[in-house]
């Protein structure tokens, strides 16, 4: 763990500041409809009967001989991915003006909320470009149409703060290698792109412009353009996608030979490769956390690591391998310790042949078993409803992952792809997820290595017309509220069963109480460290 740890021990102050491939990707939301409950915009369900008479303060119970509830997670992270690139998801064409593009992607975020989503993973670097101000990429296309087009404002510091008011943690999505993803040239693109301005940097390879993966300077662009961002910008996470030596597609070679017998040094080709790719991990990864110690860094990789037919550590499955196709070995990154999180993409359905889904999510649960990186799935939104397979025109698929995945406590969570999934809802599969798997908010996980040490308890808790308030903690990104009766109020805060509303800590906090009982508010910094609780009683009519 010693290697995780140094990684970590550097951070400057903080500052105001998986397109997926055509075969994979998305998660598994479902949860309670949110209501937007008090002063703090707490997120929040159930009635509202009008509140009478309060109580005074007192100290919560600990919680520590009680038994946590597996149907009722209280950590769990719930998270979707918004492209950009191709217009996937935001904005929805180029050329929008910035009233309708931030009209769009606050829809976007009410309906994760909705959902009770507490997760997005934005793409801001789709192709060697920025959905941001930068001094190092050009503007994309993708907002206004021409690449280097500046559209009139910063999108960035909007994503992010309109993600946090609403108890969201923003993942800043970067494409690593991919330099132009239509029929480019260095020479077609614009005069200060990064591609033009090294040419020997790039390979042109079935009609799309890479970055070679082999050139030491590559690795060094990639990983300064993330620092860039994290430095500059309050980001939660760095997150790759799949996309790292491209995926077969008509059989032509990679033309990396000359950069192989430069830097190779008598490796096999293959083995080469893994390799340009681990050390660009393990570069961001530092680079990530010695800039911030707090931002998490992960991947969300391809979901076969490598068949048992070809590895007795593979999985039962009969699929293309990450490994040998497109040389990312998750096994290495998870080895070595340098990345957080994985999300691989497991976007089949249970039963399919090729790659089972229950198969696949037993073998990522031991991969990480033991290790400090945190587990989540990548779930296949956009696909239920299509004819790809039998299973995915049937409601009950997806929500049947998410129970697959309760056997596994390696499994922290799911991602989804993609937004635009989340306003379809199709074949209802989102109300599903909502009624039997999501009927509760949830925290976000806590990674281990990551900074520790809790915020203050709350101050100062006391309802006035059953409305709670209390005075705002140093550190605190969240409050969560929990409710219990006498009988189980020892026990409140160990896992969801009680957890009523994650109040984002905007302005002056307070939660409006929909019944009486014992209330208990704790407060949660922007890794999901959680205080003492703090407690007090109502009674309502």
């Amino acid at each position: 763990m010693a290697k995780r740890e140094g990684r970590r021990m550097r951070a400057s102050s903080e500052e105001d500041a998986p397109d997926r491939p055509r075969s994979i990707r998305v998660p598994l939301l479902a949860s309670l409809v949110i209501a937007a409950a008090s002063a703090g915009a707490a997120y929040a369900f159930g009635p509202q009967p009008a509140p009478k008479k309060t109580t005074t303060v007192r100290a919560a119970a600990e919680a520590e001989t009680c038994t946590a509830s597996g149907s009722h997670p209280k950590r769990q992270l719930r998270g979707v991915w918004i492209a950009t690139v191709h217009n996937t998801d935001w904005p929805s064409k180029p050329g929008l003006s910035p009233a309708r593009q931030q009209a769009e992607y606050v829809k976007i975020l009410d309906n994760a909320v909705q959902r009770r989503f507490n997760a997005v993973f934005v793409q801001v670097r789709p192709e060697s470009d920025a959905i941001y101000r930068s001094s190092l990429e050009p503007w994309s296309k993708y907002l206004t149409g021409t690449v280097g087009k500046d559209p009139g404002w910063d999108p960035l510091p909007f994503l992010i703060s309109e993600a946090h008011k609403r108890g969201l943690e923003f993942h800043a999505w970067f494409n690593p290698y991919r330099a132009a993803d239509g029929a480019a040239t260095p020479a077609t693109l614009p005069a200060g792109h990064p591609a033009r301005l090294h040419p020997d940097w790039t390979v042109s390879h079935e009609g799309k412009l890479y970055y070679n993966p082999g050139l030491p300077q590559v690795r060094a662009w990639v990983t300064r353009v993330v620092t860039d961002v994290v430095r500059r910008y309050d980001v939660d996470g760095v997150h790759f996608d799949d996309y790292f030596y491209p995926y077969p597609g008509n059989g032509t070679r990679f033309a990396d030979a000359a950069t192989h017998a430069k830097y190779g040094k008598g490796v096999k080709l293959a083995d080469w490769r893994r390799e340009n790719v681990n050390k660009l991990v393990a570069q961001v990864s530092s680079a990530v956390h010695q800039t911030k110690a707090y931002v998490k860094f992960g991947i969300s990789p391809f979901g076969i690591w490598r068949n048992k037919s070809d590895d007795p550590n593979g999985s039962a499955t009969k699929g293309m391998s990450a490994y040998d196709a497109i040389y990312a070995d998750a096994k290495a990154w998870i080895k070595a310790g340098s990345v957080d999180y994985l999300i691989p993409q497991l976007y089949w359905p249970r039963g399919f042949a090729a790659a089972d889904y229950d198969a696949l999510v037993p073998w990522w649960a031991e991969a990480v078993r033991g290790t400090d990186v945190d587990l989540y799935i990548g779930q296949a939104l956009y696909r239920v409803g299509t004819k790809d397979t039998p299973a995915w025109t049937k409601p009950a698929e997806m929500p049947s992952h998410l129970t697959v995945n309760r056997r596994y406590p390696e499994v922290k969570g799911d991602v989804y792809f993609s937004a635009k999934g989340l306003a379809a809802n199709p074949l209802g599969v989102l109300d599903r997820l909502e009624k039997n798997q999501y009927t509760r908010p949830a925290l976000l996980p806590l990674i281990k290595g990551l900074p520790a040490g809790a915020p203050a308890t709350p101050a100062n808790l006391k309802s006035a017309a059953g409305t709670l308030t209390w005075s705002p903690a140093d550190g605190a990104r969240t409050y969560a509220v929990y409710r219990a009766d006498g009988k189980n109020a020892g026990c409140a805060t160990v896992d969801a069963r009680h957890l009523v509303a994650l109040v984002p800590a905007q302005g002056s906090p307070a939660y409006a109480a929909k019944e009486g009982g014992d209330y208990f508010v704790t407060a949660l910094d922007r890794l999901n460290n959680e205080s003492d609780a703090a407690r007090v009683t109502v009674k309502l009519p």
